[in-house]
């Protein structure tokens, strides 16, 4: 696992195909919204977000922000490959001052081999 953007955080994985933020998750819940998504419904709060393909959207890093400003967020995110989108959410929301998550880069390979719903660490 590569880091991205620094921190430490631990929590049960919610390994998903493909997430774009912006329509795939309730900025003020944190429940998946995308009816095709394996996890419809979950939570993402204090999981480890494992997207092996983000799907981009400008607004993305608006639901990130939402999410952290909340509490609603996942512990760490952890994406296929790299999203400045994804990035900027936290970026905005450690220059505010809040809360901040990890974010690190897995390739889509590798996190074939991780077990979803185990717990991980990111940034350890």
């Amino acid at each position: 696992m590569t880091p991205l953007l620094p921190g430490r955080a631990q929590g049960r994985v919610l390994k998903l195909p493909r997430l774009s933020l912006w329509g795939g998750v309730d900025p003020f819940t944190g429940r998946l919204t995308d009816p095709t998504l394996p996890h419809f419904g979950e939570s993402v709060q204090e999981r480890v977000l494992m997207i092996a393909e983000p799907v981009g959207s400008s607004s993305s890093s608006a639901v990130l922000l939402e999410l952290l400003r909340s509490g609603q967020a996942p512990a760490a995110i952890v994406l296929g490959r790299v999203d400045a989108i994804v990035g900027l959410g936290v970026l905005v929301a450690r220059e505010m001052g809040w809360h901040t998550i990890p974010v690190a880069l897995m390739s889509p390979t590798e996190q074939e081999r991780v077990i979803d719903g185990n717990v991980v660490e990111v940034g350890a």
